[in-house]
């Protein structure tokens, strides 16, 4: 059977060290052509820090939306090589929270825009929190980490001052699988 969309043609258009865009021309089933914009990024992680029925956010300062956002902790490989999730996952939440996790829980993968993007995000839940100190990178000097109950993270989804989707379909899928 043909497939849905196959690629005529592929062409970069743009890349730096974390994205890579590309401009392909398809052609659908019936024959008609289009053009697709893909951005590529390699997988990330997204970290749900719970203890004691409490939720770690971090709050940073997002460039792209010109605001500060309250998010999990989450982050990308630091470059191509080939490093597992849960280490991954371990790494971002040291970094941002200084936290060490006694436990770290594979939930499940988000996509993050698969209408324009390839990249996959890999949900963990870090449980048996030990404090220690944030390693932040440079980029996220202005970030600050706070500890939040579950009833008062859902009102911030509920009024609209947690709106990073990434962390909205964790939740989400936290919630569904019983975990918070």
């Amino acid at each position: 059977m043909r497939a849905d969309i196959e690629t005529v043609s592929s062409q970069l258009v743009y890349q730096n060290k974390w994205l890579r865009v590309r401009e392909d021309i398809v052609r659908r089933r019936d024959d008609s052509q289009g053009i697709y914009g893909v951005v590529e990024r390699r997988d990330f992680v997204i970290v749900a820090p719970l203890q004691d029925g409490r939720l770690t956010l971090v709050e940073q300062y997002r460039y792209p939306v010109r605001a500060r956002l309250w998010e999990l902790p989450m982050g990308m490989w630091p470059d191509d090589s080939a490093v597992a999730a849960e280490v991954l996952a371990e790494a971002e939440l040291r970094e941002e929270t200084g936290y060490r996790a006694r436990e770290m829980t594979r939930v499940g993968t988000v996509l993050m825009g698969p209408g324009f993007c390839d990249q996959t995000g890999h949900l963990f839940l870090a449980t048996g929190l030990i404090p220690g100190r944030a390693e932040r990178e440079a980029t996220e000097q202005d970030m600050r980490a706070r500890d939040f109950t579950l009833a008062e993270v859902m009102a911030m989804v509920a009024d609209g001052t947690l709106c990073d989707g990434m962390t909205l379909a964790a939740l989400g899928l936290l919630r569904l699988k019983g975990l918070i």
